[in-house]
């Protein structure tokens, strides 16, 4: 087995182990997936102190898996692999993988019913190439999936570790968290905790971030290791101390002091949204919020619904494109959109209070603009948005001016929408509330 650090509760594994991510799948390679297994994996393993030394994506093709693997056996000490145990004459990579290992392959009886027991539940009948998916490397142990058929292998040889996930995320993903994390961490192989502590910063530039912090930053010299991950509208920044003179508590020390001089810029510490901060907030003031979208097309309402137990402080949400809508779903005047229009501070004003007044909701939030590829009038042009906020103080509006393409006008238009409201709340619950800065009131 790989020998770890001793000391791995204190020191990070990562500088002496390598670990390496395999990708398999035609589909990836011709754009018609996004290789969402490496944002993830790799996230996930950077937080518990490892990062990945190489990704290679390749085909289901057995000679490109036999080749690839090859080589990262030889040089890797943990090999993740992702894709290829379906049941389909595709999905080759148990079979090529346990040739490499000098494995045979044997069929498992557990891995039989728990395949057969899901088609059960599904009220389906099970065709006799999902069969397949019970064979495994005999000295390779299985890693259940209760989100599919094709469970997960797990080997353990010549002081290596490999690990084999299913392709769909929905199945890869509480996969990796529930079982190969702790997997991981029990053999030593990684932290059993965060390697750093992270800041979430919301409404601030990367570089204004810095600038801001730098002086705090500066008292620890080498042993303070500072990164930067700038998001559409936010900015994280992660703390560690990669000689282990700083010790956790001390990073949270740091941390804090960095939140209190970002002040209402400070979004959260750890890894949560937008969207689950001011839902929190919103919940803790035992408060409601709705919205109303033309422009993003319903993507701020799924921000909401995406987070369990929303429907504690969330009343739901319009999508009104056309005119009629609003007029029919919001209330909103005909002579107002015919005299302001509809890409228009008034209009966002009276999106946002017809979403309340409808809903019966405490707060409401409601955005409408030109994502492209066609503006507006000239003092409209493609990128110009505004947002609506409805509050138990008032209601306002907003003018963004947003460049890029379509999607990305559409995302930092949620986020500012949704930072906007985070904001209000926070000054709600300070007890300080203070109208901001409004082009348009009602």
């Amino acid at each position: 087995m790989v020998s770890p650090d001793q000391n791995s509760s204190s020191q990070s594994p990562a500088r002496h182990l390598r670990y390496e991510l395999i990708t398999l799948g035609d589909e990836l390679l011709l754009g018609l997936t996004a290789n969402g297994h490496l944002t993830f994996i790799g996230s996930q393993l950077g937080r518990r102190g490892v990062a990945l030394q190489r990704n290679v994506t390749i085909t289901d093709e057995a000679p490109a898996i036999a080749k690839q693997f090859s080589e990262s056996w030889a040089n890797a000490d943990v090999i993740i692999t992702t894709g290829g145990l379906g049941p389909t004459c595709d999905d080759r990579t148990r079979e090529v993988i346990a040739e490499v290992l000098g494995q045979k392959l044997v069929f498992d009886v557990a891995a039989e019913k728990a395949i057969a027991d899901r088609f059960a539940r599904l009220g389906r009948k099970m065709t006799e190439n999902n069969l397949k998916q019970a064979y495994r490397p005999e000295r390779a142990e299985l890693l259940p999936n209760a989100n599919g058929t094709a469970p997960g292998l797990w080997v353990e040889q010549s002081g290596k570790v490999l690990c084999m996930l299913p392709g769909p995320p929905n199945e890869l993903q509480p996969m990796f968290v529930e079982q190969v994390l702790p997997r991981l961490a029990k053999l030593g192989l990684l932290l059993d905790r965060e390697a750093y502590v992270q800041l979430r910063s919301a409404g601030i530039g990367e570089s204004a971030l810095e600038t801001k912090l730098q002086p705090i930053f500066d008292r620890y010299g080498d042993a303070l290791n500072i990164a930067f991950c700038a998001h559409q509208g936010q900015v994280d920044c992660r703390l560690s101390s990669p000689t282990d003179q700083l010790s956790l508590p001390q990073l949270d020390e740091i941390a804090q002091e960095c939140g209190r001089l970002l002040g209402e810029d400070l979004m959260c510490y750890g890894h949560d949204s937008l969207a689950k901060v001011a839902g929190d907030l919103l919940r803790a003031g035992e408060k409601t919020l709705a919205v109303a979208e033309t422009a993003t097309g319903g993507m701020l309402a799924s921000c909401f619904t995406d987070i369990a137990g929303a429907s504690k402080f969330f009343a739901g949400g319009v999508v009104c494109y056309d005119n009629e809508a609003k007029m029919q779903l919001l209330d909103v005047p005909e002579c107002l959109l015919k005299q302001h229009g509809a890409v228009s501070p008034e209009n966002a004003v009276a999106m946002a209070t017809g979403a309340a007044e409808r809903m019966c909701a405490d707060y409401a939030l409601a955005v409408t603009g030109y994502c492209g590829p066609c503006g507006g009038p000239a003092e409209n042009p493609i990128g110009g948005v505004y947002i609506g906020l409805y509050s138990p103080c008032g209601v306002w509006s907003k003018k963004l001016s947003i460049p890029g393409p379509r999607s990305t006008v559409k995302q930092r238009a949620v986020n500012a929408a949704l930072d906007w409201l985070r904001r209000e709340l926070v000054r709600t619950h300070r007890g300080a509330t203070v109208q901001p800065q409004r082009s348009a009131q009602a």
